[in-house]
């Protein structure tokens, strides 16, 4: 059954303080990061790919800030969500969104995998013709 709409609400209300909690830890930590590349230290790929992250996230909080400050526009929220998936910082994100985005990756790249056999082995086929 559906959950009522004062459990909806409270839900909603600690997913987004979690979201922001989540990228406030982010924006420390990758400080930290600029701080070290500033002083000469040299950043392992990890890292580098998490300070990235850490910067587009903050990129995409600005449109994300316009829907929570102008009254009732959050209302829209969903609506743009659809239009637009990867409006949201990464730390907003729900594991069922995350996972829809895996399995969705993961059926790209075996279609790709089906569409590179085919093609080995039809030039396969070519080159015994041609041979033979």
């Amino acid at each position: 059954g559906k959950k009522p709409l004062r459990q909806r609400v409270v839900d909603e209300l600690k997913h987004y303080y979690n979201g922001f909690h989540l990228l406030w830890i982010d924006t420390k930590v990758a400080a930290r990061m600029v701080w070290r590349l500033l002083h000469g230290q040299v950043l392992t790929r990890r890292e580098r790919r998490r300070l990235l992250r850490t910067c587009a996230d903050l990129f995409r909080l600005v449109p994300f800030l316009v829907f929570v400050i102008v009254p009732f526009m959050e209302f829209l929220l969903p609506m743009f969500l659809k239009l637009f998936p990867d409006m949201l910082p990464s730390t907003f994100e729900t594991e069922s969104k995350k996972e829809e985005k895996l399995k969705k990756k993961l059926n790209a790249r075996l279609e790709l995998a089906k569409f590179l056999r085919e093609t080995i082995t039809e030039m396969a086929k070519r080159n015994k013709a041609d041979t033979g």
